[in-house]
């Protein structure tokens, strides 16, 4: 916050901030002729979208008080945005101005009276935003003057022609030094005290808590050799303090990181040996210590020149440790331009920072090295090489004679053939056999090649734009077809890793794009790169945000015929993460979180926890971690068509991860929790390796487990009654190898490889044993593939209360009937009473069973258990000794906590504190999607500082659990074969019949018959709300497009209620193909309800009220009617500017999104 005074002596305390687009209205009243004179017209939008940093000046009151905005070339057409260095090398040849130095004033606007101080702070944040930045250009017409307020800060240097027109333009500068202090550095003195120990005081009390009062002026006082401390004065003040010294411990660096990028921090030696040996091997003797920061603050530094080593190798973060390296050569040191005349001859500086510590200015500029998944130091490690320093770094477009120098930056690199053979179409035509330009830019240090980079013109922009969420970033129609690039390859030396963004803007001026995408596929089971689509893997994509993908409509596309969308839009093609930059991103910083993020379990719960970090674009995870039995989910590892063992919940599939490509951002720990030692923070796997962490999300679920026989011996005719005690024990013995529980896609495969192996070919039985619906699309899986349904049994046990898993009449009747005419055997009310008759059960050859009458024995070769999920019990140990509370499951409250502030806990596995009086509700009752979200947003609050800090509810409110509105959904193919969806709101499970029976239960639409496999049925409740979708069809469906309609209003869906009453609707899954349609089940129909919501809120007249506001008056009878309510609404509602504004809301949106809804006509199409 700044205070400004304006000459008439009135105060505003200001505030700048990045310009957002919803102040382009405010910008533009600001807009005077004087302001048009001197930067021209200026379309506020098309300039925003160009900008590479935009800055506002905002008052308290959150009033636009100035904007300024700048880019990386001069504006009235002086140059060409490629080549305007020369240009101003002409005017002033001693000018050191640079790309990476230099930025252009094209537009400043203000309210008049403050205009001058506005000026002054928006200059000081941009140099403050931009620490490389040194000079700041203003063109101007020549016959023009700055103004009152520019004039304050520009000084003009000389004239240019114009490249359009006959006049000149004046250049003004803006040099850094007049808005920001030089800082001279030195060496520290015992009198420095003083001024330093209010910094340390603000930041942390800790040091002088544990060191004494005066640990300062003591540690500047043992200076010696090997210990320096240098401070950093403005006006003869300490402002900044760096204490370095060179005493490092190498052996246990080089066993906690993996320092090949920087070749072991040492210098490269013929008799190195490179990934050979598990354990590291540096001769001590000859051993440079390097330096290690310890504390700093940023200074300016000079730069010096030297020639810089070729270090740059592949280095990609993985949880198994890689080999080390032997370095029997001489370790390489590190110095800062600003360290003492005997530590110039260091290489490297590093720098260990705790994982909590957020990431300071300094450390922006190093490089975060990788940690084993052994190491035992609870720090990062930074990296700094001085040649980083070098300000010199020139990117241009490659030549021919840029070959050596390229092969020998990627030469070890995997898919470095890839980038020759780009490299050589570049050089040959400039273009691909397709005609698609390619543009090869080089990034040169000292006349050495230490980055590449080859980009095409993105051909396929249309399929992006109504694929994935772009728009989040930029508005499309301002951008041309020419301007969006594709980035094949991006490759740069780790030394100027911190240049990344400035070799990402440079190829955005230098190609004239204003958009670069880069897409990650998919890798095969097998891990190998996947042809033709591989790109080689881009050291930038910390650099780049990821683009969330779109649902999509599906659409029957014969039925649409000519106003089907174009094939660019509806074209299937193969599933990629996209990721994306563009000029305004170009100064952008990211926060970065060394947070430990560990998360147990790849439930989708943890699945959507990690999704919603990902995907946070001004947010850089660096240390999240996944523990799972099976790794990441998602792998396609079942070919068998629609069928799947196990019943979809619609919260992801396969392609849902190919969308996320999470395994760019999560190290991945194959492995089983069987402890959590809370005193030192580590999760303890079953094969003994401890998994650290800070913040520890719990999200392993329930599972199918290994049923335990009751032992029951049948021939004494026993029955339920007698041995109902003895159903809930443990299963402790051998686990037969023909028993399956089935809980991830890895255990179907399992399954389905023994079933074709072992038993299709075969004429054994098979018992399914459960009764979830996992036992119906099971079964049907398995007629699949082959097995005749008189080799099924499907053997029910007694329910624990009279819900079914599909809870439909209709339904279930449809389900039986399909299993008695495939031949399958069905038994019911039986229980599990020996395996092999109490023999040794391995394997399993029969098995029998209680009833409520007369047990049974029946001969199998397989035998799978669908019976009751539950908590896995080394999870449960797990969680028990480390005296977490666990009540039948783990305790947790509403933001998630257990009773330890850094475990957090969702899904299945959990359950409300007995405080809130809600046994009956946990999150089983929810969406496990939703639940991962709320699980994340309660998270960021700790990490993103855009986000306003949580307030803790009032007490009363504290007793309340929340509920989530999102649709709990299940699906799968059953029996018959029928494709079976169920949708519903969150509730506490009652038998259908029961809810059709409330008075307030509302209506049911019912078309088609279960057992003719065309059944599609909506509950309406008594708000006219759609609440339920139950869909059996024998044929494929859209569902996605079904899952859109869940709390939509009947009207919405047009006037669902009325024509149905009138008989107009007699298949809802025609009804719901017919094109008007398309539009409710568009991704964006969400947003338009919102806008026309926000619409009849409004006040847009100040006589007359808002709908909203009139509708509760009626509700309340605050007015006296001598119509219906409705009527009068409707009235009211034509005869204003309502009916005009929704209208333009509707037509908006439908004609903005015409490339997904052509089907639809709107004016001027007509």
């Amino acid at each position: 916050m700044t205070t400004i005074i304006s000459p008439r002596g009135r105060k505003e305390v200001v505030h700048c901030r990045r310009t957002e687009s919803q102040d382009v209205y405010c910008i533009k009243s600001l807009i005077r002729k004087f302001t048009e004179n001197l930067f021209g017209r200026i379309n506020i939008i098309y300039l925003l979208e160009k900008a590479n940093l935009a800055i506002t000046v905002c008052n308290e009151r959150d009033e636009i008080m100035a904007h300024a905005s700048f880019l990386d070339y001069p504006n009235w057409n002086i140059s060409t945005e490629d080549d305007w260095i020369s240009v101003f090398s002409e005017v002033d040849s001693e000018l050191q101005c640079t790309p990476l130095n230099t930025l252009f004033m094209h537009l400043f606007v203000s309210v008049e009276e403050y205009s001058i101080d506005c000026c002054k702070e928006i200059i000081r944040t941009v140099f403050k935003a931009v620490p490389e930045l040194h000079f700041i250009f203003l063109v101007i017409p020549a016959y023009m003057s700055l103004g009152s307020a520019l004039v304050t800060v520009f000084e003009p240097i000389g004239t240019v022609p114009c490249l359009s027109f006959e006049d000149d333009y004046s250049i003004y500068i803006c040099p850094r030094h007049h808005h920001c202090p030089q800082l001279f550095i030195r060496i520290a003195r015992v009198e420095d005290h003083d001024d330093l120990m209010p910094i340390f005081m603000r930041h942390d009390t800790s040091l002088r808590e544990t060191y004494g009062e005066y640990f300062l002026a003591e540690l500047i006082d043992a200076q010696d050799e090997e210990n320096y401390s240098v401070i950093c004065e403005d006006k003869g003040i300490a402002v900044g303090f760096m204490s370095v010294c060179s005493q490092v411990n190498m052996e246990l660096l080089h066993e906690c990181f993996d320092l090949g990028p920087f070749h072991g921090l040492c210098k490269p030696h013929p008799d190195d040996i490179l990934g050979t040996e598990k354990e590291p091997s540096v001769q001590s003797e000859e051993v440079e210590k390097i330096l290690s920061v310890q504390m700093s603050q940023r200074t300016e530094v000079s730069s010096f020149k030297e020639d810089i080593p070729s270090l740059f190798t592949e280095s990609k973060e993985e949880i198994i440790q890689e080999h080390l390296p032997i370095y029997p050569s001489s370790a390489s040191s590190s110095s800062l331009s600003i360290q003492p005349e005997e530590l110039i001859h260091k290489d490297f500086c590093v720098i260990s920072v705790p994982h909590l510590t957020p990431e300071f200015i300094l450390i922006q500029n190093f490089i975060r090295i990788v940690p084993f998944n052994n190491s035992i130091l609870d720090n990062d490690l930074y990296v700094f090489h001085r040649a980083g320093l070098l300000k010199s770094i020139n990117i241009r477009l490659a030549t021919t004679n840029d070959l050596s120098g390229i092969e020998n930056l990627i030469k070890t690199l995997n898919l470095n053939q890839s980038i020759l053979e780009d490299y050589a179409k570049y050089n040959m035509a400039r273009r691909d056999r397709d005609g698609t330009k390619v543009q090869t830019f080089v990034a040169e240090v000292l006349n050495q090649i230490v980055g590449v980079s080859i980009i095409r013109d993105e051909m396929d922009i249309e399929y992006i734009r109504s694929h994935y969420n772009i728009e989040d970033f930029i508005y499309y129609a301002h951008h041309q077809r020419e301007e969006h690039g594709h980035i094949h390859h991006f490759v740069l030396n780790p030394i100027f890793q911190h240049y990344t963004k400035y070799f990402l803007k440079e190829i955005l001026r230098l190609s004239f794009k204003n958009c670069l995408y880069y897409p990650i596929y998919p890798q095969s089971r097998d891990g190998k790169f996947q042809n033709p689509y591989a790109h080689s893997l881009t050291s930038a994509l910390h650099y780049l945000v990821p683009v969330r993908p779109r649902r999509q409509i599906v659409y029957p596309l014969e039925e649409l015929g000519i106003n089907a969308p174009s094939k660019e839009v509806s074209k299937d093609q193969p599933a990629y993460a996209l990721y994306h930059t563009n000029r305004k991103l170009m100064l952008e910083p990211k926060v970065t979180i060394n947070a430990r993020i560990v998360v147990v379990g790849a439930s989708n719960v943890g699945i959507s926890f990690l999704e919603t970090l990902v995907f946070c674009p001004h947010l850089k995870f660096n240390n999240l971690t996944l523990i799972s039995i099976h790794g990441l989910p998602g792998k396609n590892l079942l070919h068998t068509g629609l069928r799947k063992f196990l019943a979809s919940d619609h919260c992801f599939n396969d392609k849902d991860y190919a969308l996320m490509s999470l395994c760019s951002w999560v190290n991945v720990v194959v492995g089983k929790m069987i402890g959590i030692n809370r005193a030192a923070k580590h999760v303890i796997l079953s094969n003994e390796k401890i998994v650290p962490y800070d913040h520890l999300i719990l999200c392993t679920g329930q599972q199918y487990q290994v049923p335990c026989p009751t032992g029951a011996d049948i021939t004494k005719l026993l029955t339920n009654r007698e041995i109902q005690e003895e159903r809930k024990q443990r299963y402790t013995g051998k686990i037969p190898s023909n028993l399956f529980t089935l809980n991830d896609e890895e255990d179907c495969l399992k399954a389905l490889k023994w079933l074709k192996e072992n038993f299709v070919s075969s004429e054994g039985n098979v018992i399914i044993y459960g009764n979830t619906i996992d036992i119906y699309t099971t079964i049907e899986t398995l007629l699949y593939i082959g097995i005749n349904g008189n080799r099924i049994h499907l053997v029910q046990p007694p329910l624990n209360s009279n819900i079914t898993c599909i809870n439909n009449f209709a339904v279930e009747n449809a389900v039986q009937d399909a299993l008695l005419y495939s031949d399958v055997s069905i038994y019911r009310e039986a229980i599990l009473a020996q395996w092999n008759d109490g023999e040794y059960p391995d394997p399993i050859t029969c098995a029998s069973f209680t009833t409520t009458t007369k047990p049974f024995k029946i001969q199998c070769d397989a035998f799978f258990n669908f019976h009751e999920k539950n908590v896995d019990y080394e999870t449960f140990k797990a969680l028990n000794d480390s005296c977490l509370v666990y009540d039948g499951r783990l305790v947790i409250d509403t933001t998630f906590h257990t009773n330890d502030i850094t475990i957090r806990a969702a899904g299945p596995l959990t359950k409300f504190s007995n405080r809130y009086y809600a046994n009956e509700w946990t999150h089983s009752s929810f969406s496990s999607k939703e639940i991962g979200f709320q699980l994340a947003a309660t998270m960021l609050t700790l990490f993103d500082p855009t986000l306003e800090p949580v307030i803790e509810p009032p007490g009363d409110l504290d007793r309340l659990i929340p509920m989530y509105k999102g649709a709990k959904m299940k699906g799968g193919v059953l029996p018959g074969p029928f494709h079976y969806l169920h949708v519903a709101k969150p509730m506490i499970p009652t038998p259908l019949d029961v809810q059709i029976s409330q008075g307030d239960f509302g209506l049911q639409i019912i078309t088609g018959k279960a057992k003719k496999g065309n059944y599609f049925r909506i509950h309406v409740n008594k708000y006219q709300m759609v609440e339920t979708i139950t869909c059996l069809s024998s044929n494929p469906f859209p569902a996605s497009n079904y899952i859109a309609l869940f709390g939509q209003h009947e009207q919405v869906l047009n006037n669902l209620c009325s024509r149905y009453s009138e008989g107009l609707i007699t298949d809802l899954y025609s009804f719901f193909q017919e094109p008007w349609a398309m539009a409710i089940f568009h991704d964006r129909f969400i947003d338009l309800k919102k806008e026309l919501r926000e619409i009849l809120a409004s006040k847009e007249e100040e006589e007359l009220p808002s709908i909203e506001i009139l509708a509760r008056q009626l509700v309340d009878e605050e007015i006296n009617l001598c119509e219906k309510p409705k009527k009068y609404l409707q009235k009211f509602f034509q005869e204003t500017i309502f009916k005009a504004e929704v209208e333009k809301s509707i037509l908006d949106y439908l004609h903005y999104n015409k490339y997904h809804l052509p089907m639809y006509a709107w004016p001027g199409i007509i």
